[in-house]
């Protein structure tokens, strides 16, 4: 069974920054991709970023060239830097693993809030 655990979200200024982090614990082995997503309220939830275990990466429209998606393998880290936040990005980020031969797992979500 795969664990994860989110942290780093909170409340900023627009135009400001913050950095997710996902830590996943157990069997790490089976996980071929890691995601990150959010949901608003009254949305549904939406995929942000995502990168595979080969490091290929893939990011909404709304957040490319403001947010990277990387990993720390020796750490079982996933982060997520959020640059240039607008109100928009405003929701509860939730980190995904992708498992092999199993149900994808869920974080317990991190809220981001965007304003002034």
């Amino acid at each position: 069974q795969v664990q994860l655990v989110e942290s780093g979200g909170g409340l900023v200024q627009p135009g400001g920054s913050l950095r997710l982090s996902c830590a996943a614990s157990g069997n790490i082995f089976s996980i071929y991709a890691m995601g990150w997503y959010r949901q608003a309220p009254g949305k549904q939830r939406e995929l942000v970023a995502a990168i595979t275990s080969g490091g290929s990466t893939n990011y909404a429209d709304s957040v490319k060239g403001r947010f990277t998606i990387s990993r720390d393998n020796a750490k079982n880290t996933v982060y997520l830097q959020m640059n240039s936040l607008k109100p928009e990005d405003t929701a509860v980020y939730y980190c995904k693993a992708s498992v092999r031969n199993a149900p994808s797992i869920w974080g317990q979500g991190t809220p981001v809030t965007v304003s002034s």
